[in-house]
């Protein structure tokens, strides 16, 4: 409902605009308080580069300043699962979030698979829970990349018109610029554009975020 906060759950920073840029530029339009967590990447060299773009972005999207977890990136392996668990069940007690959306876990990258797994463990349903959503969005150039063997693939069940909004996707990918690819790379702006209209026409929208969903809780 409009108000409630938001969290997106990100492994890197980049992550969080292109999975659900749209969707974070809906929320933040309806008046609910978007926060962005970036769990990997420890501030320096191009990480340095990304925190100022990630402010950016969120900027262009209206979303909330975002946090920084600071574990190591590509080594999330190396560290205890529970330390990531930890983080975000703080956000969620801090927060005490509606909807909550994080990388889809078949994906390419370890640290997107270790961020899902974390989440996952710590958005347990358990009593008092304030989430009434979970979803998992995908990163173009990891969740289309990862092979069979790495878990299930993604199959959206939920999508999220971003017609309105998609040029401020658009805009706040720009901010990243350095890190993203050219053509044809799946991680370039124009295959980003055709991924939101292939999303879209596969519903019969002009322009579309897709997720699946992992829960979703109608309470009395």
């Amino acid at each position: 409902m409009p108000g409630q906060p938001i969290l997106v759950i990100a492994p890197h920073a980049l992550d969080e605009v292109l999975g659900c840029g749209g969707v974070i530029a809906l929320h933040s339009a309806s008046g609910s308080p978007v926060h962005v967590l970036v769990l990997c990447g420890d501030g320096s060299g191009l990480d340095s580069r990304r925190r100022e773009a990630a402010a950016q972005a969120a900027a262009v999207l209206g979303a909330e300043a975002p946090r920084f977890a600071g574990f190591p990136e590509n080594r999330s392996d190396t560290i205890p699962l529970s330390d990531l668990v930890h983080v975000i069940e703080g956000m969620v007690n801090e927060l005490k979030p509606a909807t909550v959306y994080v990388c889809h876990g078949g994906n390419l990258n370890i640290d997107h698979q270790n961020a899902f797994r974390a989440a996952a463990t710590a958005l347990r349903p358990i009593p008092g829970s304030p989430i009434s959503a979970f979803y998992c969005y995908e990163i173009a150039s990891s969740t289309d990349w990862a092979p069979p063997s790495f878990g299930d693939g993604f199959r959206p069940s939920h999508f999220v018109e971003i017609t309105p909004v998609l040029g401020r996707k658009l805009a706040a990918l720009n901010n990243y610029a350095f890190d993203m690819r050219p053509e044809p790379h799946a991680r370039s702006i124009s295959a980003i554009e055709n991924l939101a209209r292939m999303r879209g026409a596969s519903v019969g929208i002009a322009a579309a975020e897709a997720f699946t969903v992992m829960r979703m809780v109608v309470r009395a």
